[in-house]
């Protein structure tokens, strides 16, 4: 298999590949810098097969970095920056990772070598250049950690196949275009911002990357660059819509993931309009709707929808399902059919598969799909071509997919199921919340108890009382919360999402505190 990076700077060199901040980069000057970077990795000792953990923001060194350990045949382990010294300790040594590459000399891990990367010592080493990629396309590119949301971490490997069927089969779904660029801040160690490295450089596209999500550099961006499309979780989207009046006419797609979507919340982003301009649509265009060229009308969508919903995984390298932006327009609160090349049913817990509109786990099969997850005493584990999800879901008639919860958010109280998907919806209903979070906290009577965090809006005023008769208005009794605590913001991820197991424990400490 030939190096990536490599062919692409040879076919189009002077493309663009990369733009961070006001600095850019075409593919021949990343193929360039990367193969520094790889001469450096390689005089320090970096070999084919080793484990190589990477404590980096998102940078150019760390684009480097993806790209020179696949080079040089090692594999990349991506570290959440915002964990604990113990908890990398961890990480580090369930894969028993070789080596550390960060930019800051204060990381001090355990049967780890460190490697500092940065600026000079990148470009210090003369350009390496090896003639045969060492690789073939089923070889491990990385283990990435899951974020944990229930329980400890765990290692996933993927394969340089498992992202190219991604690439390819994301490109199905939402289209590529000669100019594309998709603005990433997701960070890298996450999948989602691991993919559109690799997707980008199959496509010949670029990527504008971003350190963190910082709202004014966000929309600096937006405003002054084509960007073309841009990934964001449920969390940033509701905080970028908070600062918009409009969309750039450049973007065509804002693909919406990594937590449930709220439908109000799709609705406000695909209702904000379009700001035409002169220059950057071509056509006179001031405020009116209908216009004409000669004798011929012409009538201008200002508004056409953006948000595609999608749902993926870290252990299917990414997307699973994607609904394009008009079916999820017209169809709110699915996900969409499965991506080309991935295969979802819905099963019961007996292992029998469900039929249409039935509820189950969500079972995932294709060549998208890891292995097995990583361990440390046998090596691999649960190495099938298929990956239970834990998610429950169903396909409708149409054979969309819609996620209902994870199971392992299911309440049982007094014997009856409540799905906090379906309380949280209804509480983000009410004016004064922004968003919710429902868990089940334990309970001597019912085993269980419905329990709620809500983040108010801003200048809003409501109570517990409030909030819960307005439950009571829509649910039945055993699905209303019975605590329900006001909160400024919500406990988060690092990838953005909702902390639900710190939210769990903080409601359960609460309770405690009120008996």
């Amino acid at each position: 298999m030939k190096d990536w990076l490599a062919e692409r700077a040879a076919v189009t060199p002077q493309k663009l590949a990369l733009m961070i901040g006001v600095d850019s980069w075409t593919y021949g000057a990343l193929d360039t810098a990367v193969s520094h970077l790889t001469a450096h990795l390689h005089n320090q000792g970096v070999r084919p097969g080793q484990f190589v953990a990477a404590l980096l923001p998102n940078s150019l060194e760390y684009v480097c970095l993806i790209h020179a350990l696949a080079r040089l045949g090692a594999v990349l382990v991506p570290l959440n920056t915002r964990l604990t010294p113990a908890e990398l300790q961890w990480q580090v040594d369930h894969v028993g990772a070789k080596w550390l590459v960060t930019n800051e000399e204060k990381w001090s891990i355990v049967n780890c070598q460190l490697l500092i990367v940065n600026e000079e010592t990148m470009m210090a080493a003369e350009p390496l250049t090896i003639d045969h990629w060492p690789l073939t396309i089923d070889h491990w590119q990385s283990i990435v950690f899951t974020s944990g949301t229930s329980g400890k971490p765990k290692g996933v490997p993927l394969t340089f196949a498992n992202h190219f069927y991604s690439a390819m089969a994301s490109a199905y779904r939402l289209g590529v275009q000669p100019d594309d660029v998709w603005l990433s801040v997701l960070p890298l160690y996450h999948v989602g911002g691991l993919a559109v490295i690799f997707r980008s450089c199959l496509y010949g596209t670029a990527v504008s990357l971003h350190p963190r999500f910082h709202l004014d550099a966000i929309n600096h961006d937006l405003d002054n660059n084509p960007i073309t499309l841009i990934s964001l979780v449920p969390t940033m989207l509701h905080r970028l819509l908070q600062t918009r009046t409009h969309w750039p006419p450049a973007l065509r797609l804002i693909l919406l993931g990594g937590a449930a979507a709220p439908v109000e919340l799709v609705k406000r982003a695909n209702a904000l309009p379009r700001k035409w301009s002169m220059v950057n649509s071509q056509l006179p265009i001031a405020n009116e709707e209908k216009l004409t060229i000669g004798n011929w009308p012409l009538t201008i969508d200002h508004s056409p929808p953006l948000v595609a919903t999608t749902y993926g995984l870290t252990e299917a390298s990414s997307q699973v399902a994607t609904m394009l932006p008009a079916d999820a327009a017209r169809k709110p609160g699915s996900v969409g059919k499965p991506l080309m090349f991935t295969q979802v049913k819905i099963v019961h817990e007996n292992g029998e598969e469900r039929p249409s509109n039935q509820i189950g786990e969500v079972v995932v099969t294709g060549p998208t799909v890891m292995v097995g997850y990583w361990n440390a005493e046998c090596g691999m584990r649960n190495a099938e071509s298929s990956i239970h999800t834990g998610d429950m879901g169903y396909l409708d008639d149409d054979g969309d997919l819609w996620i209902v919860q994870r199971r392992s958010d299911l309440i049982v109280t007094g014997g009856e199921n409540v799905y906090p998907a379906e309380v949280e919806g209804v509480l983000r209903g009410h004016t004064a919340v922004t968003e919710a979070c429902v868990v089940g906290i334990p309970d001597a009577e019912w085993g269980q108890r419905v329990a709620a965090m809500v983040q108010v809006q801003p200048g809003q005023t409501v109570t517990q009382t409030d909030l819960i008769a307005f439950c009571r208005q829509q649910l039945a009794g055993y699905k209303v919360p019975r605590l329900v605590q006001l909160v400024d913001a919500l406990p988060l991820t690092a990838s953005g999402k909702i902390a639900r197991k710190q939210v769990q424990q903080l409601l359960q400490n609460g309770d405690k505190d009120e008996q």
